[in-house]
């Protein structure tokens, strides 16, 4: 019966042919740098970034003067009481006017209204600041689960592919004993039927290898080709308790919502002040003149108003009340995220100790299984087992295997859960080396709501490397 070491030489044989380290392989580097880049998820999120980066832009031209140019142009015609005339002639007249003038308006005072717009504007930049983070983190988390699930999908192919090619050498040699009048037809038809759903659990395994691929396209931007083996994984603090204490600082779930909570405290000083009066100041400059009059004329006004709303039917009153209610609500939403991400942390912390003991237990399993089917093989040789024992006892050595191949790549990819729980899986936690997205450049463009060309020459060069760089 062909032996267990030259199934093991086999598959470390393909192993190595697989995954040697080569010139042009992938790594998980590599991997990590085409999701950051290709990432229609990040573009998406950087763009909703500068969108509210222009709200500030906009509360900030509110307080700054509104001026409107005004044309207008008019044909008058007139006809007088015919008992009046004389001269039937005179009966229809017409008159044309134009004017043009420019209005200006400006708010003076409204007593906080702009600037708790403002400041709540620029709550919310921080809190999609963070958002955008968060979307990061997520998208070098995927990449590196499909880089993992690439390879551990592979692994399994080579181990199923290589149980198919001892499958197929035993019953080879059992039809061979079965010809000299060793074994009986039912020893035979038992390693044909090993042998079918070894190749029943290869197309499985290959099925596996084409999702995982697919898995890794979405996720990086590519089809992978050689991928080398994975690096040390990064390293993590001591215990779970200082990983809480970095999640607690540094997770950006955590931090878009305390800006989120700024906001909504900004918006009931919004509310308070909108029961409060608006002081604003106009004027116009204006000039009018046209054929079939003799009146043609330059005006100018300037007024100073101050408006207040007395009475709104309860309007006022329930916006004030909504926004509180929504502070409550965002506080809660506060304390609950933070929940959430030390039951999310707990959980990756967990999987880092199970799947550890996971290893060392299908270690154990694999020296055990591996004696357990030299013991039969030995044993059959001699009469006192069955073909069907030695073949479940062969198949409990690729289980074995197989399981040990899930488990390390588990514990891995867990190393990497860990990292994003604490809110440090970015391109710059990492050490990519790729220039990264800066979240302020945009900003910086449009905080002050610019008007003048060169400026908007600038912005349309930001807006066209949005996501790019």
């Amino acid at each position: 019966m062909f032996g267990l070491k030259r199934w093991m030489a086999g598959t470390a044989a393909v192993a190595v042919m697989a995954f040697a380290p080569q010139a042009q392989a992938e790594t998980l580097g590599d991997a990590l740098v085409s999701a950051y880049k290709t990432s229609h998820l990040l573009e998406q999120n950087r763009a909703l970034l500068a969108v509210a980066d222009e709200g500030v832009a906009q509360n900030i031209a509110a307080l700054r003067p509104v001026i409107n140019f005004i044309a207008e142009y008019g044909k008058t015609r007139t006809l007088a009481d015919p008992t009046a005339l004389t001269d039937l002639t005179g009966r229809e007249s017409f008159r044309e006017q134009a004017t043009v003038s420019l209005a200006i308006e400006l708010t003076l005072l409204d007593f906080g209204r702009s600037k708790a717009r403002t400041e709540a504007a620029k709550e919310a930049v921080l809190a999609t600041r963070a958002g955008l983070v968060g979307v990061e983190q997520d998208v070098l988390l995927k990449a590196v689960q499909a880089y993992v699930n690439v390879r551990l999908t592979l692994e399994i192919q080579n181990l199923r592919q290589n149980y198919v090619n001892v499958i197929s050498e035993e019953l080879r040699a059992t039809k061979d004993r079965f010809d000299v009048g060793e074994v009986t037809r039912t020893d035979v038809a038992l390693a044909e039927a090993t042998l079918a759903e070894a190749r029943a659990a290869l197309a499985a395994a290959e099925g596996d290898v084409l999702v995982a691929r697919e898995a890794y396209k979405a996720a990086v931007g590519h089809y992978p080709a050689v991928l080398s083996a994975p690096p040390k994984a990064p390293s993590l603090p001591g215990s779970l308790d200082a990983a809480l204490s970095v999640a607690r600082r540094e997770h950006p779930s955590i931090i878009a919502q305390q800006h989120t909570v700024k906001a909504a405290d900004l918006n009931i000083e919004l509310a308070k002040a909108n029961m409060r009066p608006t002081v604003g100041v106009s004027g116009t400059l204006g000039a009018s003149g046209g054929a079939g009059s003799n009146l043609d004329y330059n005006s100018q006004t300037l007024g100073l108003s101050m408006s207040q709303t007395l009475y709104a039917g309860g309007r006022l009153s329930s916006q004030l009340r909504q926004a509180q209610m929504q502070r409550e609500a965002e506080r809660a939403a506060l304390h609950q995220t933070a929940v959430t991400i030390e039951q999310n942390l707990g959980n990756a912390w967990a999987q880092l100790d199970v799947s550890a003991a996971q290893i060392d237990a299908n270690n154990r399993q694999i020296e055990a299984a591996r004696v357990a089917f030299e013991g039969l093989r030995e044993e059959a040789k001699l009469g006192a087992r069955t073909t069907l024992e030695v073949l479940d006892a062969e198949q409990d050595v690729l289980n074995a295997r197989a399981a040990r191949v899930q488990s390390e790549a588990e514990r891995y990819f867990a190393v990497y859960q860990v990292l994003a729980t604490m809110g440090k899986l970015t391109a710059k936690d990492l050490n990519l080396g790729i220039p990264t997205y800066d979240v302020t450049g945009y900003y910086n463009f449009v905080k002050d709501a610019p008007v003048v060309s060169f400026q908007g020459e600038q912005l349309d060069r930001v807006l066209k490397s949005l996501g790019k760089n």
